[in-house]
């Protein structure tokens, strides 16, 4: 592989340095923060060779890499890109993404931003723990020996300094000074408190009371810290002398930051913590039975989000007490399950390129608990063994619910990493976690088998939709028959200027459940729907308040102006196309008066949907933002 040229293929692809604020990346995914992810072309980038997938989340460019992604991550820092770009482009993408993301996006990227550098860490600690539960099981090491001792100190220390590690990528994340950020988590873990933690005698700092808490593996306390320094460094830089900032800055920022830890904001973070930890539990104790298919059965698609890493303080947070028995045995299914269906995939195929991507995709996930290669190369692609692996999930998770497997390390789960579900005291833990690896392995495989692909190659563009894609000519009738889906990439621009937001933020189930299919909802500023692409209109509604579109790439588009706005009978809207007329992006459709709309109580949010979402591979709304007619609000991918 050449990842000197494909690392400057997707920098190229990209934008640049125009267009690339940062990167970061973590086991499997290069994360950029772009100025505008428009000007992206998804599926060039796709065909850059290493890419299995993009994924648009939480304000990141995500190109989906999987086990080589240091390597693609190298070559990129010598092109100029990196962490560490110049102040300007950072407050320029932090400014940007604090304005247009709603308050999930903003946390989960928060979390994800921080969580992820640490995650080599972690798993390194945690297959040396795996290794301290297995080896004196099988007579290889004395558990009084010195070299036992060593390995658990090995195995604890990226736990144990967890809050060190996050007070730097946290201090990154809030444009904090790392180091004072560091030297606070340093008060937190200190031997001198952690003695009086132990001694459990009442202290106090300059009279005020101190919480007795234990920090170390902590998670929350330290965020919350770094992210009330932040502004604790605004006003130290307001109102300290230029002349005296380098030396009453630090002495500041120590002084006070290690006060409010200790005193104020640590406590508040362990009791959230805490709290966080009982959730865990009550949900583990009272309701085990339900969580567990649903998280085995989803986690593919929360992997594909990229938000897995993004529950690493959950169960971190409730390791610290007790052993995962919610997060880490759905990973378990869930990764053997597409392992599972890689190879089924592999023995199924009858092309020898698609069996070679399935197979080195299939020992990844099987081995080595890395799943995106396999599901961006070849279950989400062909959707079937997706089913098949989410099936499995669910059944296999009922099973996990009922007996409460837990996992006793934390470690990705994997064939290799099966022994962090021993348990010291209760054998049947292990035996129960191998018949889950067993049965999520052998259901996807079979029903993955059973599903089978569909390995036709897609057809070529017919040639009257491309003479058609030219015309000018409005009133030239639509074929009968629906125009074959061409591959590639088609933007769809807003239909309507306002405020675009989440299809699930529709208030109807219709729209939010995605039941006529995906999309997004604009609420609109004015009346005016202009044409999203080049198309024919298909329909539109007797009572004018909808229309059906066809652009000449396949996508079928339904915008439906309003809620409920049905019962209007077309008095509020004025149509200025006809039935089956040729369209041109941004040629006036349609006239709404959103007065007349709202005076009879009617929603004016407007749902814009694709109706034969089905037909393609990925579907990506913008993020929620002010938009106007000449943005792209939707992306749709057919391979």
């Amino acid at each position: 592989m050449d990842y000197h040229k494909s690392a400057q293929a997707i920098y190229d692809a990209l934008g640049g340095s125009a267009n690339i604020n940062s990167l970061t990346h973590c086991m499997t995914r290069l994360r950029f923060k772009l100025k505008d992810e428009t000007q992206v072309d998804d599926a060039k980038v796709k065909e850059i060779a290493g890419v299995l997938g993009v994924n648009h989340q939480a304000g990141q460019y995500q190109i989906i890499i999987g086990n080589d992604v240091a390597n693609y991550y190298q070559e990129l820092v010598k092109l100029g890109v990196g962490n560490s770009m110049t102040a300007d482009s950072e407050t320029t993408d932090t400014a940007s993404s604090d304005e247009h993301e709603s308050w999930f996006n903003r946390f989960a990227n928060f979390i994800s931003a921080c969580m992820s550098p640490l995650i080599p860490a972690l798993i390194g600690g945690g297959m040396i723990k795996v290794l301290v539960i297995l080896l004196p099981l099988l007579g290889w090491l004395n558990p009084k020996g010195s070299t036992y001792a060593f390995l658990t100190i090995f195995g604890d220390a990226p736990f144990y300094f967890l809050p060190i590690m996050l007070a730097y990528t946290s201090a990154k994340y809030f444009k904090v000074s790392p180091m004072l950020a560091v030297t606070v988590a340093g008060i937190m873990l200190h031997p001198n408190f952690a003695a009086m933690v132990k001694a459990g005698k009442a202290v106090t700092l300059m009279g005020l009371p101190v919480t007795l808490a234990n920090y170390s593996s902590s998670v929350i306390p330290i965020l919350l810290m770094v992210w009330v320094m932040k502004y604790l460094e605004q006003i130290v830089d307001r109102f300290c002398p230029n002349s005296m900032k380098s030396i009453l800055k630090p002495l500041i920022i120590i002084f006070v930051a290690g006060t409010l830890a200790l005193v104020l904001v640590g406590p508040l973070g362990t009791f959230a913590g805490k709290l966080l930890s009982d959730i865990i539990l009550f949900v583990q104790s009272k309701a085990n039975w339900l969580a567990m298919p649903l998280m085995a059965a989803f986690m593919p698609l929360i992997v594909m989000t990229g938000m897995h890493w993004a529950f690493a303080p959950i169960f971190l947070a409730a390791s610290t007490a007790h052993p995962d028995s919610l997060i880490l045995p759905a990973m378990l299914a869930a990764n053997i399950g597409q392992g599972a269906a890689a190879l089924a995939v592999a023995f199924k195929t009858k092309n020898k390129s698609i069996r070679q991507v399935a197979s080195a995709a299939s020992i990844s996930a099987l081995v080595a608990g890395v799943t995106e290669p396999a599901l961006y190369g070849v279950t989400l692609k062909y959707k079937k063994p997706l089913y098949a692996s989410m099936i499995a999930g669910a059944i296999t998770g009922l099973f996990m619910g009922l007996v409460n497997l837990k996992s006793f390390a934390f470690a990705v789960p994997s064939l290799v990493s099966l022994p962090q579900f021993v348990s010291s005291t209760n054998s049947q833990n292990l035996v129960n976690a191998v018949i889950v690896l067993v049965a999520s392995f052998i259901i996807t495989f079979v029903l993955a088998y059973i599903f089978g692909i569909d390995e036709a190659p897609a057809a070529a563009q017919t040639a009257n939709v491309a003479t058609n894609s030219d015309s000018t000519d409005q009133t030239a009738p639509a074929t009968s028959a629906a125009p074959t889906i061409v591959p590639g990439t088609t933007n769809i621009y807003a239909p309507v200027a306002g405020k675009l937001v989440a299809l699930e933020q529709v208030p109807d189930n219709t729209f939010a459940k995605k039941i006529l299919g995906d999309g997004c909802a604009i609420i609109p500023s004015e009346g005016n729907i202009y044409a999203p692409f080049d198309g024919e209109v298909l329909t539109i509604f007797p009572t004018k308040h909808a229309l059906g579109l066809r652009s000449d790439t396949g996508v079928e588009l339904l915008i439906h102006v309003g809620l409920e706005t049905v019962n209007l009978k077309g008095e509020p809207f004025e149509v200025m196309v006809q039935d089956h007329a040729r369209i041109k992006r941004g040629q006036l459709l349609l006239k709404a008066d959103l007065e007349a709309i709202k005076a009879h109580g009617c929603e004016i949010i407007t749902p814009v949907v694709i109706t034969n979402t089905t037909e393609f591979d990925e579907i990506t709304a913008a993020e929620p933002q002010a938009i106007q007619p000449e943005q792209v609000a939707i992306c749709c991918v057919k391979k």
